[in-house]
């Protein structure tokens, strides 16, 4: 009787705060889990540390860009002189239409300027204000539309078309 006792107190002597499997896998579990939130909470502080806080660096700067006006007015010399087509070629158009980037028809190349002509000088310049493809709109940007529609005549010319130079627009009367 003495032997019996004396085993089960020695085993409950050295038995653990685990008594079943599933207290097992529990601990294994957040042994693996628990350091991996803290490294990343580390490293998220270590990282964060050395950066200002939003703002801190030119302040005037960004407080400015904070509060900006949604809209912005510019004002145009309206009785500046306008562009010729090939001015606004050079200046506009000749990034993709003097080598074909962007599958955009190069200058001078009738056959693929061909397909576009059949369409019309309308057609080509609505495609030239609003975009077309990669193509970006022109309509609102550095130029006139009638300049715009001037280089549209310059590029489809060059290209076989027979369109004639766009009449200039009338001025608007003063109000």
């Amino acid at each position: 009787m003495s032997d019996h006792s004396h085993t089960e107190a020695h085993e409950e002597e050295h038995t653990g705060p685990i008594k079943n499997p599933k207290q097992l896998l529990m601990a294994v579990f957040f042994s693996f889990v628990i350091p991996i939130f803290m490294i990343i909470g580390l490293v998220h502080y270590v990282n964060s540390a050395g950066k200002p806080a939003a703002g801190a660096v030119n302040m005037e700067k960004s407080v400015a860009e904070r509060i900006q006006k949604v809209g912005a007015v510019e004002i145009r010399d309206a009785n500046r002189e306008m562009k010729t087509g090939e001015e606004v070629f050079k200046a506009q158009c000749s990034t993709c239409h003097a080598n074909g980037a962007a599958g955009a028809p190069k200058f001078g190349d009738k056959a693929a300027w061909a397909p576009r002509i059949k369409t019309g000088f309308d057609a080509l310049w609505n495609s030239a204000l609003k975009g077309k493809n990669a193509m970006g709109a022109q309509g609102g940007g550095d130029f006139a539309d009638y300049e715009v529609a001037r280089a549209v005549v310059y590029m489809a010319n060059a290209g076989g078309a027979k369109f004639p130079e766009p009449a200039k627009p009338a001025p608007e009367a003063a109000k």
